[in-house]
This record gives C-alpha cells, sequence and structure tokens, in this order.
C-alpha cells in the first residue's frame, strides 16, 4: 500500500488552523475529494459536524471545495459520526463527511470520510484524493457548479433508527439512566432516544458552546457521570465522547466498565439469545480478562492492530458481527455500518432487560487483568523523524519487563494514530506491579526524546 501523506488511522486530522487543519487546505481536500468521487460516479455528498466551534469554519471551506468539484451537498448540521454513516446510506449518497477531532480538545479537529455503505472509505479512494490534493486547484463551469441543501430533521431520522434497533418487545421503563453527552454531537439525540423508550433519563453535558467538547466530560473523563449516578442512585450510567461512537459505562456503584466489559456483556447476550455469529475480534490493547471470559464462553477471539478500521477488516475477514476497542469503539454489523456508541448501548441494555439483570451483575462473569497505559507525549519533529521505540533503552526496557511477565503478562508500545504520543501499555496480575513496570518503560521512552 502506497504511504499517506495527509491521511492518518482516522483521515485528517490536527490543530484548528494550522496545516492540515487550515480553511484553504480543507477546500482543497473538499475539491480533490470531490474530483475522486465524481470519477467513480459521486455527485452527492453528505457532511456532517460535531459541536467544535470551527466546525462552521471547516463546513464553508469543505462545501466550497466540493461546489467547486461540481458535486452537490447535503449539510446535516451536529450529527454524530455514527449518525453520519447511516444517512449517507438512507440519503442514497456515494460518500458521507465528518467533520470531528471525536475525543480531543475543541481546539483540535479533522475530516473524515464514509463510503455509501456507512463505512470508512477504501484505502485506494483515500489514496487517490491525496494524489488529487498535489495537483492544482481548479473550478467546473458556473453551469456545473455542486449545489447545496440543508436537512433540518437528520437527527430525528437517527433518533428513530436507534430506537429501531432495540427489541420492540421490551421497555426502558422503571430505569434511572444518566447519560454523559460530552457536550458533543450526540447532545439533542442520545437523552431523547433512551426517554423515547421509557427510560428516567438526567442529562449530563448536553449544553455545547463550541469550546466545551470533551472537557472534563464524556467517555474519556467518568469521574462526573461515576459520582452522578451514585448521588442520583441510577441504576446505571451511559457516556459518550464527543462525535459519539465510543461508549463507557457506569454501574449503579459508580464502577466504570470499558470497552472490554461492555462487547462481552454484548455477546454473551447474543450467544444466549441464538445471535451470536462466530466470535469477537479485539485489539492488541484488549484485556486478557476478556480473552479468558470469551473462552469459557465458547466464543473466538482474535486481535487486530488498534483502530475500529483494523477492527471491521478483520471482522469482514472472519465474517463476525462483533468487535471492540477497550476505548469503548464497539461495532455490531448486525445492527450498524460502523462504531456507534448509542447502539451499542442498546445492546447492553437489551441484555439487562431480557436477562432481567442488573449492569452490576452482567459484569460479574468477567475479571480483568490489572492494566496501565500511559501516554508519553514528545515532540511533533521526533515523532515524525525518529522512533523512540527502537531506542537502545527503551529496548532495554522492555526486555526488562518482559522478563518480569513471563507467562504472566502483556507488554505493547505503540505510537498514537492521532497525537504524537507514545503509548505504553502494560497488563499483569498485580496492580502495584504493572504501574512499577509501566512507568519503567514510559521513563525510558522520555529520556530517549
Amino acid at each position: 500500500m502506497s504511504s499517506r501523506k495527509y491521511f492518518g488511522t482516522d483521515g485528517v486530522r490536527g490543530l484548528v488552523g494550522q496545516y492540515p487543519i487550515s480553511p484553504e487546505f480543507v477546500m482543497k481536500l473538499g475539491y480533490a475529494a470531490g474530483k475522486v468521487l465524481a470519477s467513480r460516479g459521486t455527485h452527492k455528498v453528505l457532511i456532517g459536524k460535531d459541536t467544535r466551534i470551527s466546525g462552521y469554519m471547516l463546513e464553508s471551506a469543505l462545501e466550497a471545495g466540493f461546489s467547486a468539484a461540481g458535486t452537490d451537498v447535503v449539510l446535516l448540521g451536529p450529527m454524530p459520526t455514527p449518525g453520519i454513516a447511516y444517512l449517507t446510506k438512507t440519503f442514497r449518497a456515494e460518500a458521507g463527511v465528518v467533520i470531528s477531532a471525536s475525543h480531543n480538545p475543541y481546539y483540535d479537529n479533522g475530516i473524515k470520510f464514509f463510503s455509501a455503505d456507512g463505512q470508512k472509505l477504501p484505502d485506494e479512494v483515500e489514496i487517490a484524493i491525496e494524489a488529487e490534493l498535489d495537483k492544482p486547484m481548479s473550478c467546473v463551469e458556473s453551469d456545473k457548479l455542486g449545489k447545496a441543501m440543508r436537512v433540518n430533521d437528520a437527527a430525528g431520522r437517527y433518533i428513530e433508527f436507534c430506537k429501531s434497533n432495540f427489541p420492540s418487545q421490551l421497555s426502558l421503563k422503571g430505569l434511572k439512566i444518566v447519560v454523559d453527552c460530552a457536550n458533543g454531537a450526540t447532545y439533542h439525540i442520545a437523552p431523547d432516544v433512551f426517554r423515547e423508550l421509557g427510560a428516567n433519563v438526567i442529562a449530563l453535558a448536553s449544553e455545547p458552546d463550541g469550546i466545551n467538547i470533551n472537557a472534563n466530560c464524556g467517555a474519556t473523563s467518568m469521574d462526573m457521570i461515576s459520582k452522578a449516578v451514585v448521588e442520583h442512585e441510577a441504576d446505571l450510567g451511559i457516556a459518550l465522547d464527543g462525535d459519539g461512537d465510543r461508549l463507557m459505562l457506569v454501574d449503579h456503584t459508580g464502577y466504570v466498565i470499558d470497552g472490554d466489559e461492555a462487547v462481552y456483556i454484548i455477546a454473551s447476550n447474543d450467544l444466549r439469545t441464538g445471535n451470536m455469529r462466530g466470535g469477537v475480534v479485539g485489539t492488541q490493547m484488549s484485556n486478557m480478562g476478556l480473552e479468558l471470559a470469551l473462552a469459557d464462553l465458547g466464543v473466538p477471539f482474535a486481535r487486530s492492530k488498534v483502530g475500529d478500521r483494523h477492527v471491521m477488516e478483520m471482522l469482514k475477514q472472519n465474517a463476525w458481527h462483533l468487535g471492540a476497542e477497550n476505548s469503548g469503539h464497539i461495532i455490531n454489523l448486525n445492527h450498524t455500518s460502523t462504531g456507534d456508541g448509542i447502539i451499542a448501548a442498546l445492546n447492553v441494555l437489551t441484555a439487562v432487560c431480557q436477562t432481567e439483570k442488573s449492569l452490576y451483575e452482567l459484569r460479574q462473569s468477567i475479571t480483568m487483568l490489572p492494566q496501565l497505559l500511559v501516554n508519553v507525549r514528545v515532540t511533533a519533529q521526533a515523532f515524525v523523524d525518529n522512533d523512540p521505540m527502537k531506542a537502545d533503552q527503551v529496548v532495554a526496557a522492555v526486555h526488562q519487563v518482559n522478563e518480569k511477565l513471563t507467562g504472566r503478562g502483556r507488554v505493547l508500545l505503540r505510537k498514537s494514530g492521532t497525537e504524537p504520543l507514545i503509548r505504553v501499555m502494560v497488563e499483569g496480575p498485580d496492580e502495584e506491579e504493572v504501574t512499577i513496570l509501566a512507568n519503567i518503560i514510559a521513563d525510558a521512552v522520555r529520556a530517549a526524546c
């Protein structure tokens, strides 16, 4: 595969106002994408965004670029990433565009694309767009310019889709649920989905102002919802991230349930109800406890590289339907074409209702091994030009830790696909030992930078 100049593991992403997330580049990206997609028969794309203040600027730049390429644009406004994937299919568009930096702070933003089937663009299309970006930008003749229209009921359409994925004979009546929307794209959707299915909903972080997205809230900051669940004596809590494709849960005790535990609950219920197709795909970061618990059920487990794109690829290869990252990306191809936090929450709630067990009870069947992830930030220059993971002191530290954990745990070092970070993960039977060992490696990485 050709190397990528602009596209990372999750589209084009960066600091707003700096290359490549600048108005000029994003307009050219829209033009380049429009040219490539038009050559494949596409003349209509959907554009949605999360709640970052920069979304207005980037939406306008993309619209101008697509129009210059002769591509019609359908504007959805603030919408979760999986909602844009779903609407791309229902509008019979050939591509959907998401303006979002997911769980990152408001000053970051990004552009990612979905194909007509609601999944990530094939590699060859992204590579073709990159090739077009290196050519001069022009403009079609005036009578061939793309038109733009805005959909005013996009949120309502997606709410109905989400509700349709909860069994019609079940109800959430009697459940008190805290929902943390991360001041992101689900703020006007997620609370209504669970309310309309019968739950008593307490909404948190549902008042976006353009800069408070993911700020001490949502699936990457669980303290607020854990406390709220206990204070409100709620049955459970549901935390989504800024673009709505991640899910983290909280049981009534305030205990945080990550993607590994959530996908186990879904898998075990699918197995019980005869809906399990094959096994479960996790990643290199998935807790060994998930693998062991699934083995007890007789459910196969496979690890992909980190990233929902890689999880999806392995699901397709194995013809399985269920995969997840421990960070909360959960893909259930029985219901959706991509990771969807709201749908994954409804899958877990289906298990709660069908088994008549609490979330606390459902999580008792899986025991997680202590696992620590340390993110070591490096300079952008060092991240690009050097590979700290190959430095002598880092190699030696990893070897030392592996020796100590032989047969009892795992070590994983990897570069982040979205930020200048080296991620150090250590897993083992003893939490104190895991912490010490993870920091030995992290200190070595810092020294190498």
